[in-house]
């Protein structure tokens, strides 16, 4: 065996570490970070792999969501009947019964709308479709 013959194998075998590492440092130096919070189509924060934490924000829409569940209940309960309408707040949240698909005529009108957004007490609105389903947070 020559030198030539015995440089190929050593060649070949720097060739895949340097691809390995460079694969490496792609997918987390500059590939981001996999473990963290996005959020849905409906504008739900939801996990993306196994975050460490849980953002405040985070924490602070899960416990609107709940709350809107139960407020949406109570209404049900109480016999309302779901149209367009507000149904009350949820923290910094207010939550708000819309029409699938969105009927603009009906659902954005002021009268149909929750007072406390539209007036800045809440920041973000959650709208609900009649059977108490998120259609959207924002």
């Amino acid at each position: 065996m020559n030198k030539k013959d015995k440089l190929v194998p050593a060649i070949i075998i720097l060739a895949i570490l340097i691809t390995a590492t460079l694969i490496f440092y792609l997918r987390f130096f500059i590939g981001g970070d996999e473990d963290s919070w996005i959020v849905n189509k409906e504008g739900i924060w939801i996990k993306h792999g196994n975050p460490l934490e849980t953002p405040n924000y985070v924490l602070e829409q899960q416990e609107a969501i709940s709350c809107s569940s139960i407020l949406y209940f109570q209404k049900k309960n109480e016999g309302m009947n779901f149209s367009s309408q507000c149904l009350g707040n949820c923290g910094n949240y207010s939550v708000d019964i819309v029409h699938i698909p969105r009927v603009s005529s009906e659902d954005d009108k002021t009268e149909n709308q929750c007072a406390d957004y539209l007036n800045g007490v809440t920041r973000y609105f959650i709208e609900l479709d009649k059977n108490g389903a998120i259609v959207r947070i924002v």
